[in-house]
């Protein structure tokens, strides 16, 4: 395949090639106390008092931004691109999540993550986080 302006031979953009100086091995945690801010009830969306999907979600995300935290360049920062998550187990209220992320992939500027949160009673979700790391100005420019 022949990349035309802006593309790379693979059909994407060719943005997206620029290399970051990150490694594979990242690692992170963070632990979340779930309260009733963080509801399936609470967030709209569900009827029931556990751990909301969006807010676990977010658990994951905060702990793929722990784990490159004072590694991207200076200027940049990283946005979310892509999330898969399988909720497996309800958690709640009053019950501890610990999200952890892992930096699997690196790709130009497209960053790979595997995911998982465990309460105390096991595994409660996994998955994939990807991130694209942007210059935050030209970023901000786009928001105009």
């Amino acid at each position: 395949m022949r990349a035309g302006p802006g593309l790379s031979p693979t059909g994407g953009v060719a943005a997206y090639c620029t290399r970051v100086p990150l490694q594979p091995g990242l690692a992170a945690k963070v632990v979340l106390d779930v309260c009733d801010a963080d509801t399936a009830m609470a967030l709209r969306t569900g009827e029931v008092a556990v751990l909301g999907t969006p807010r676990l979600i977010a658990a994951c995300e905060e702990a793929t931004v722990s784990a490159i935290a004072g590694h991207v360049p200076p200027g940049h920062t990283t946005v979310g691109m892509r999330v898969q998550l399988d909720h497996l187990a309800p958690t709640p209220v009053g019950g501890a999540v610990t999200a952890e992320a892992r930096l699997d992939k690196i790709e130009g500027r497209r960053l790979t993550f595997s995911v998982s949160a465990s309460d105390d009673r096991g595994l409660i979700a996994a998955g994939k986080v990807t991130r694209v790391v942007v210059d935050v100005d030209k970023f901000m420019d786009k928001c105009t």
